[in-house]
């Protein structure tokens, strides 16, 4: 069974259009107007293996802040919606990535509980115009709405742009493996409860 699904959100501040294959190559298709928001949602497909196809069209004109955000809900509520009940799915993974000087730790449940925590500094507040605040900002909107328990911990860096790149790289990964079909569950749901969705 095919583990896709499209969302669109419309609001008054974005309309943002999002396709997600869970079970993909790692292409990806981001077209937000953020330019580095761009490269990073390129990564996380790459590393991922999930096909992302993202388009927005925001408010860029007041800041990125509404199309980032929003873009985390969106592709947050698509892996929500391609993973159906969660059966037969690792649902664990934790990684540390490291990228010159950067190591960043991701760790993951896809237990249907969303919660982030999220120890990152940054050494600078942009990336070319890009605020890195806004990092927290997105994770923030895909852990909520993927339903997913997320820690994030930058356990050193020096360059922003290499600590944004290991935060993305890093939930990639273990996004990659927790989201997989574990063969040896034969579609069982990995939980005591019965239930990853309530």
């Amino acid at each position: 069974m095919a583990r896709t699904a499209s969302i669109e959100r419309k609001t008054n501040e974005t309309k943002i259009m999002a396709s997600v294959d869970l079970d993909g190559t790692g292409a990806c298709r981001s077209a937000t107007g953020v330019g580095f928001f761009d490269h990073m949602v390129d990564q996380l497909a790459r590393h991922s293996l999930i096909d992302i196809s993202l388009e927005a069209q925001g408010d860029l004109h007041i800041d990125d802040h509404h199309t980032v955000e929003d873009c985390g809900i969106a592709l947050g509520q698509a892996i929500d919606k391609a993973l159906g009940d969660r059966a037969g799915i690792r649902r664990y993974a934790s990684l540390d990535l490291a990228m010159d000087e950067a190591l960043t730790r991701a760790a993951v449940d896809v237990s249907g509980r969303p919660f982030l925590v999220f120890d990152v500094d940054f050494t600078a507040q942009q990336i070319g115009t890009f605020d890195t605040e806004l990092v927290r900002e997105f994770f923030q909107a895909l852990a909520q709405n993927a339903r997913l328990t997320l820690h994030v911990d930058n356990l050193r860096g020096a360059n922003s742009h290499h600590i944004a790149e290991t935060c993305f790289k890093a939930v990639a990964r273990v996004l990659r493996v927790a989201l997989e079909t574990d063969p040896r569950l034969d579609g069982a749901l990995p939980s005591t409860k019965g239930t990853l969705t309530a």
